[in-house]
């Protein structure tokens, strides 16, 4: 209890006494309008609540309707993809497919073979500029100015310009002769198809006619330098001495490398191998006829002690019309 103070301004008469039964109502009042505040405030939540829960039924079967109206537009769809499956090519289809496959894998064959021979060649020409150039500075001329075109020897080798050029081309075709042989075995161990052993064949046997065509060109200028084999290797020139060079010798060589054969290429080769032969009998007879009648020209009287100038020429331009015919044996 605080101790009484004294009321300077009171809100009532001084003189008149506070009403017990007025104090009571106001109080009451007081603690009913409390009461009504305090009462409506937790209802508020609770309504928001229910209204929340009143919402949410009403929001639910729009949701629902949504999904069914989506699933419904994807529905056909999968539905009629799942009938289909995976489609599968007609078969001309497929077969164009495997034939454009097949035309640019052979396509690439051929422009790698193409590549192959470009480079081949660019190497030939470098090879080639670089002996000439070595043949210039050790003082031999290639041109036919010191007789070259006539077949007289020319430089100080004392060999004509042609077997000159046709020595360098044959060593140059040596060193290609190896490599293309070394591509062809590993090809071979690698067990290629045929088609792509088919290319590394047919580049050995043009590379072999590429040596028949520098052999017929030097025979026609100096067959002599082509028949003594000096143009070859040591080692050829050594088997060459002891037996010759038979292609039916050769035959059989490669064939006991080569089996298994069927019996139409056994027939096949035996026949090859038969009519070399009898190319060879045919070429050693008329060689050794040559031979022969050379000799005897060379070995008359005539051409020993010569009593008429007239009779040596005339005996010596048959012998050296005899000698004519050795470009064609060599050809042969």
């Amino acid at each position: 209890m605080r101790p009484p103070t004294l009321n300077i301004f009171p809100s009532q008469p001084m003189h008149v006494e506070p009403s017990s039964t007025n104090n009571h109502k106001a109080a009451t009042a007081l603690v009913s309008s409390t009461t009504n505040n305090s009462s409506k405030r937790p209802s508020e939540p609770s309504m928001e609540l229910a209204n929340a829960r009143n919402n949410a039924p009403s929001s639910g079967p729009e949701t629902a309707k949504a999904i069914k109206r989506e699933g419904n537009r994807k529905g056909p769809t999968s539905s009629n993809s799942e009938h289909e499956g995976p489609k599968t090519p007609d078969p001309k289809t497929l077969r164009r497919l495997a034939q454009n496959r097949e035309a640019a894998r052979k396509s690439r064959l051929r422009k790698k073979a193409y590549v192959q021979q470009l480079e081949s060649s660019r190497i030939k020409l470098t090879q080639l500029e670089q002996e000439l150039q070595r043949a210039r500075t050790q003082g031999m001329f290639f041109g036919g100015i010191l007789g070259g075109e006539q077949g007289l020897p020319v430089g100080i080798s004392n060999i004509s310009s042609e077997a000159a050029v046709f020595d360098m081309e044959y060593a140059r075709w040596l060193e290609v002769h190896h490599r293309l042989m070394c591509e062809l075995r590993a090809a071979v161990q690698e067990h290629l198809p045929e088609n792509e052993l088919r290319l590394y064949v047919d580049n050995c046997l043009a590379h072999y006619d590429e040596i028949m065509n520098l052999k017929g060109m030097v025979a026609k200028t100096d067959v002599f330098h082509l028949v003594s084999g000096l143009w070859k290797s040591p080692a050829e020139r050594c088997f060459l001495w002891l037996g010759g060079f038979r292609p039916s010798e050769l035959i059989k060589v490669i064939l006991s490398q080569i089996e298994p054969l069927t019996e139409q290429q056994i027939l096949g080769i035996c026949g090859l191998q038969q009519s070399t032969q009898e190319a060879e009998d045919a070429l050693s007879q008329g060689l050794e006829a040559l031979n022969q009648s050379i000799l005897d020209t060379i070995a008359s009287d005539s051409l020993s002690c010569p009593p008429n100038m007239a009779n040596y020429m005339g005996q010596m331009a048959v012998a050296m019309n005899k000698l004519s015919t050795l470009e064609g044996f060599v050809r042969q």
